[in-house]
């Protein structure tokens, strides 16, 4: 096909006043890793690994990375001479949060998300977790938040299998949009007869760090899947039911982090309904206790597996009632204090606890939504603030599949830390006393967070 000798020159004269300045804007800067030596001098450090608080600390980062931990009166002089050195004498210094739990792109929201993410990062969160949305516009934001181009935590998202009945859920529909919903690499229907292995490196040609198993599958089905999952190297994340797998069914499936205490009554139906059933409500006497004989055996099996339960018990309380994400029960079925109390009995039973959301509190808030579950684990399922802490950085970083890199300030973990001005092992509250961040080697002051304004989070 020729083109008019009219349309060439225009295109010659576009090309031409790009190339002169005069076009689209230019591209922003090429991305610069951080590369500062910087010296974190003399705080209190919480390291996340399970030691005791040690005053008098020294976290030695170069770029990215952490290089050393040492005793502010062990330090090599020479090594002060050459860095930056940020006095923390006073201060506390843990590792940066993760957020267990989040939806970015359900539907896609581009200032919504930012406006999540730089509350995050700017309040002590340098990780997400997000379980299963719009992946192309997820996968945008990690891009930008890897390369700086905005201010946010690391995202590490799933890609989510379900079975056909699910895709009449509307929020499917709003996450493949242009495509059909069950039938795009981010959000595939499943059954006896896919051809998994390809199912699966769809999924991770999306850059997905897990499968998301959501619902209408059989334990069979779910277990096949977690399996090819795990051979091809990708973790699988499910709903504690998955309608009509129950949650016995689901851990002895293999996957490697179950979501939402309160999907947990599930276990005493026989059987659990299917997705397109009618979900009657569950007699929650049998679980107000915290002493479940039946979730006693499924703890057992998790703690023994290395099960994580992903309780969100925030998204369950009063205020989070106009959630568009919360989990598929009946009003009135669940809540935090029954989810607390199985929440509890998971903790005492030796189950590795997370800390996600799963929700989005008020733009007039200024903290990150996490502080929230935070709180709930503490006064809900009466976990010590130690295990809370642990739930929002080491737990959690296992839950993202990336423990080698974060959830505790060790040599050669990424430099994911936040300094405090007070104590957060006296008192959860403290975490409010966010004095920077650190992500990647770059660091976020609190005080130069404007805070949100009315209109970044809106009505999902």
């Amino acid at each position: 096909m020729q083109v008019s000798s009219r349309y060439a020159r225009l295109a010659i004269l576009v090309v031409g006043l790009a190339w002169a300045g005069c076009g689209p804007a230019a591209p922003p800067a090429p991305f610069v890793p951080a590369q500062d030596l910087i010296v974190f001098r003399g705080a209190t450090l919480i390291d996340g690994t399970g030691q005791p608080p040690r005053p008098g600390m020294d976290v030695i980062v170069i770029g990215e990375r952490i290089r050393q931990v040492v005793r502010d009166a062990d330090i090599d002089p020479d090594l002060l001479r050459k860095a930056r050195i940020v006095d923390l004498r006073g201060r506390f210094l843990m590792p940066g949060m993760v957020d267990a739990h989040v939806h970015l792109a359900t539907p896609p929201n581009r200032r919504q998300a930012e406006a999540i993410l730089r509350r995050d990062i700017y309040g002590g969160v340098t990780t997400v977790r997000d379980m299963a949305d719009d992946l192309r516009a997820v996968g945008d934001l990690a891009r930008a938040s890897l390369v700086g181009e905005i201010a946010a935590p690391d995202i590490y998202y799933a890609a989510l299998m379900a079975g056909p009945a699910f895709f009449t859920d509307k929020r499917t529909a709003q996450t493949s949009a242009g495509g059909e919903p069950g039938h795009v690499p981010w959000m595939q229907a499943v059954a006896d007869d896919t051809d998994l292995p390809l199912a699966v490196a769809q999924a991770r040609g999306t850059f997905a760090t897990a499968i998301k198993l959501y619902a209408d599958l059989i334990p069979a089905l779910a277990a096949k899947i977690t399996a090819e999952a795990h051979r091809q190297g990708t973790k699988v994340w499910a709903h504690a039911t998955l309608y009509p797998a129950k949650p016995t069914e689901v851990v002895a499936a293999g996957v490697d982090v179950i979501s939402h205490a309160c999907l947990l009554v599930r276990e005493s139906a026989t059987p659990a309904p299917g997705w397109a059933e009618p979900h009657p409500n569950v007699e929650l006497a049998a679980f107000r206790d915290g002493r479940n004989p039946a979730l006693a055996r499924l703890f057992a099996d998790m703690a023994r597996r290395g099960t994580i339960l992903d309780a969100t018990l925030w998204t369950y309380s009063r205020d989070t009632a106009g959630s568009t994400t919360m989990p598929p029960l009946p009003p009135g079925s669940c809540d935090d204090i029954v989810g607390g109390a199985i929440t509890g009995q998971a903790y005492r039973a030796g189950v590795s606890i997370d800390a996600g959301t799963d929700n989005i509190a008020d733009w007039t808030d200024p903290w990150p939504d996490l502080l929230h579950e935070l709180a709930a684990l503490s006064r809900k399922a009466g976990m010590s603030n130690g295990a809370v802490l642990r739930s929002a950085t080491l737990i959690g970083a296992r839950a993202a599949g990336q423990e080698r890199d974060i959830g505790s300030i060790e040599p050669g973990k990424l430099a994911n830390m936040v300094v405090l001005a007070r104590d957060p092992l006296a008192d959860l509250d403290n975490l409010k006393s966010v004095v920077m961040t650190m992500k990647r080697g770059r660091i976020f002051e609190r005080a130069a967070f404007a805070g949100l304004r009315e209109g970044d989070i809106t009505d999902r």
